[in-house]
């Protein structure tokens, strides 16, 4: 059984919903600063989200990651690799999630719709992830040889689902088609078939895409707060990332370091902020 909401729906009907989309209208909407903000009660800040990403259909980029997650699951299920719903540490990464789902809506209301799914796949990649949409994933690598914690698998699942809500793959997607540019010389200059394009491209992209470090930053401040809210020890965001740390030494490159950059900013920045979400924290343990 996975973590999603009842009402179903298909890559196929959500690619057409959006088949209605309007560049110009985007533009505009874009123009106008119509940019997602932080929840007025967030602790810590992280400003607005990218204005570049309203270029792109969210229902387009969602629907291509919910394709390429089924595709990834069919893979680890034809070679035996994907966890069943008995599985201890499958069981431990749903629990964790139905206590950080909650607060996810407040971060971008389109979660609520967000058919949310949790899987573990069978593989010493030290990796996790969470697709546009709420698709999450881990690798069993990333929780036996760092022997995380709860609190430590929520703060890696809280980061994930932070790009996620933060819309950070819809952003770098409009980006890297150049339709940064376009809010500059107007909206036109996008056509549909250009979009259509961008989506499809995305399927193949969304595992191996580099966020920037502003996005990394964002994540990790959203993640805390998250992990936090739901009574998880923000203190565990430091102990994660010196254990990835210690693990880029030991092991040299990680997949997740590809893409999940450490270092000791990274780690001064957290603690800067354990303060503002500590209180949280403290509350969500009491109720």
């Amino acid at each position: 059984m996975c973590t999603r909401c009842d009402r179903p729906v298909s890559a196929t009907s959500a690619i057409s919903a959006a088949s209605t989309w309007n560049p110009r209208r985007a533009f505009l909407l874009a123009a106008a600063g119509a940019a997602l903000s932080a929840p007025a009660l967030a602790q810590v800040d992280v400003g607005n989200a990218s204005v570049a990403r309203n270029l792109v259909p969210a229902d387009r980029i969602e629907a291509a990651g919910v394709q390429q997650y089924g595709q990834l699951l069919e893979q680890a299920r034809a070679k035996n690799a994907l966890a069943g719903d008995s599985n201890p540490q499958l069981q431990r990464l749903r629990a964790i999630a139905q206590r950080l789902i909650p607060f996810a809506t407040p971060w971008n209301s389109r979660a609520r719709d967000w058919r949310w799914e949790v899987n573990l796949i069978g593989s010493k990649q030290i990796n996790a992830f969470c697709m546009p949409g709420g698709k999450i994933a881990f690798f069993t690598g990333i929780l036996e040889q760092l022997k995380l914690t709860d609190d430590e698998v929520a703060m890696v699942m809280g980061h994930e689902m932070a790009h996620a809500l933060r819309e950070h793959a819809r952003a770098r997607m409009a980006k890297s088609a150049g339709t940064g540019a376009a809010l500059s010389i107007g909206a036109q200059l996008l056509g549909w078939g250009q979009v259509g394009d961008l989506a499809a491209r995305a399927g193949t992209q969304l595992l191996t895409l580099k966020f920037s470090r502003s996005d990394e930053t964002e994540a990790d401040l959203v993640g805390l707060e998250l992990a936090a809210r739901a009574g998880y020890d923000p203190k565990a965001s430091v102990s994660l990332w010196q254990k990835m740390a210690a693990a880029s030494k030991n092991q040299g490159s990680l997949n997740f370091l590809s893409t999940h950059p450490s270092g000791p900013d990274r780690i001064t920045k957290l603690e800067a902020n354990l303060p503002k979400v500590e209180k949280l924290y403290r509350d969500a343990k009491k109720s």
